[in-house]
């Protein structure tokens, strides 16, 4: 009988769970877990024990949040977090990070995660990088993908970048042929966009350059998410492959 793939992933705020990919590892079979950080005390003293067995993860899925992966003092569990993830990195097993989840590999590893110049919310484009090599992860020539942030992250040791734009320069990354870093969201669904949306409107956010309006946003054709779920479904396939 052929051993059920664990999948395990890493949630940071309450509204932004595991997105698209969910019904695409059912329809897999996999077996799906999650360590909800979101969930602890503020005064929690996490011990990295607590956090999976690395043995027991197939894949792990990092999800995104509004916190900054160098508030450690005000998300304590960061620093365990990000130690775990150095532990599973140095396994050299399949890993995909998204927005937060892409900064929390590059700073695990030891690159800079800094604030961006401008903050970079609602569809934009990226394009394929001309670093992109035969062998590597493949994107389309240019993709419409729904963007959420004012931090990025420089490009940790040995990655490669595989998508940018004009605004953000680090839009994908890759390491090795198991790792897989997004500075986007390819998982976002109608429902998880409409939280974002409502979160948004009770912080009274301003919007300008590089940043799309929230009318616009609640508007957003259900066809416009296709292109990102289909992005990750092959990103789950490539960092999976023996």
């Amino acid at each position: 009988m052929m051993k059920k793939l664990k999948v395990h992933y890493f949630q940071h705020i309450a509204g932004e769970g595991f997105g698209s990919c969910y019904e695409y590892l059912k329809q897999q079979g996999a077996e799906i877990s999650a360590t909800e950080f979101f969930a602890l005390p503020k005064d929690f003293k996490l011990e990295i024990e607590a956090l999976p067995n690395i043995e027991d993860v197939d894949l792990l899925m990092i999800m995104g949040g509004e916190m900054s992966v160098n508030d450690e003092a005000n998300y304590p569990w960061l620093r365990i977090e990000k130690r775990w993830l150095r532990r599973y990195l140095a396994s050299s097993k399949p890993a995909i990070g998204l927005c937060l989840g892409g900064q929390l590999i590059a700073s695990a590893l030891g690159a800079n995660v800094h604030r961006h110049h401008t903050q970079e919310i609602g569809w934009t484009r990226v394009f394929k990088s001309l670093y992109c090599k035969e062998g590597d992860f493949q994107l389309p020539e240019h993709v419409d993908v729904m963007q959420w942030h004012s931090e990025t992250f420089d490009l940790p040791k040995g990655a490669i970048r595989l998508a940018e734009n004009s605004v953000c320069h680090n839009q994908v990354y890759q390491i090795g042929n198991n790792v897989l870093g997004f500075q986007f969201h390819p998982e976002i669904t109608p429902q998880a966009l409409k939280l974002f949306v409502a979160h948004e409107e009770e912080q009274n956010v301003f919007y300008g350059k590089n940043q799309q309006s929230l009318r616009d946003l609640e508007r957003s054709d259900k066809t416009a998410f296709i292109p990102g779920h289909q992005l990750l479904n092959r990103a789950i396939e490539y960092v999976l492959q023996p």
